[in-house]
């Protein structure tokens, strides 16, 4: 495998950042890989489990000669790490991000990037509900989306230098305008965790149903609610603060298809009901289909790791 970049550094050592180390080491990329998260803990924990061939303690150290900066914090932090490293960044660099929002994460960084570094923010649309150092593996960008957020001044030799990167650790790769990423990220991510959040919490409400009944009977709807719901907090906080507009219009839509469900349930109008699950239910096999998911019990998710 060809040299891709010779020194990668990753800022943030969560699920993502850790993946994509072990996912370059897999695949033999011949990169060197250095570290930072902002907490000492966090880096000690990354040491410990051979996380990256260096672990260093300061923004400055981890960009240093870096060809490629991926920023994989949360993006409520994106701008004052942008601020901190832009100084130190080498000429020619890429910079790249891994946020599920892509307006905001412009928005904040690119005014910070000098002149001769190039920046093209991305977004791995793959993930589990773990977090931190130890949750990351070299399988979890395989034969998911990456989608890469150019702009009509980007170098189209670092856009396909990044393309190849990502495509090296497993991944496919598009191409999409930032407006329209956070769209479809509202229907396919952000109102669905909305949604998953708010159904634990009702089944929280509900002291008709005791915490040990929703534990003990949590069949496949539900828990699969809670696998959602365990995301990182921080992350989804600063998602939903900087995808507001897309993920409201989409909150409005549900709103108005789950009024128009109360009423068939209220109504007794079964052939809508039946209409709508057959409808739905299409779009689960499209997914299958598309090799984003199995039919297989479990989700074929088999544990932990899905």
């Amino acid at each position: 495998m060809s040299v891709h970049y010779e020194r990668i550094a990753l800022i943030g050592l969560g699920l993502i950042a850790s993946s994509m180390h072990w996912a370059i080491k897999r695949g033999n990329l011949g990169a060197h890989v250095v570290g930072y998260a902002r907490s000492a803990e966090t880096r000690d924990v990354a040491r410990e489990i051979g996380l990256c061939d260096t672990v260093v303690d300061s923004l400055a150290e981890v960009v240093r000669n870096a060809d490629l900066v991926v920023l994989a914090m949360p993006i409520g932090a994106m701008e004052d790490v942008a601020r901190n490293i832009a100084p130190h960044l080498k000429p020619g660099a890429t910079v790249t991000d891994v946020g599920s929002v892509k307006r905001a994460v412009i928005e904040a960084v690119a005014p910070h990037i000098p002149d001769g570094v190039h920046f093209i923010p991305g977004h791995p649309l793959a993930g589990t509900e773990h977090s931190g150092p130890r949750s990351g593996f070299a399988e979890l960008f395989d034969n998911r989306w990456c989608l890469l957020v150019p702009d009509e001044s980007t170098d189209p030799d670092a856009l396909g230098r990044l393309t190849e990167f990502w495509e090296a650790l497993g991944a496919h790769v598009d191409v999409m305008d930032p407006d329209h990423h956070d769209l479809v990220l509202a229907v396919t991510s952000h109102a669905p965790h909305l949604i998953a959040y708010t159904m634990v919490g009702v089944a929280d409400d509900l002291r008709r149903v005791t915490d040990s009944e929703v534990i003990k009977y949590s069949a496949a709807g539900f828990r699969d609610f809670t696998r959602i719901a365990a995301s990182d907090p921080t992350m989804w906080r600063d998602v939903f603060l900087t995808n507001k507009d897309a993920t409201l219009e989409i909150l409005g839509r549900f709103t108005e298809e789950l009024f128009a469900l109360q009423r068939a349930i209220r109504t007794g109008d079964g052939e809508h009901l039946f209409d709508y699950f057959t409808r739905t239910r299409a779009i689960r096999r499209g997914i299958i289909e598309a090799g984003q998911d199995t039919a297989a019990p479990d989700f074929g998710r088999g544990g932990s790791k899905g």
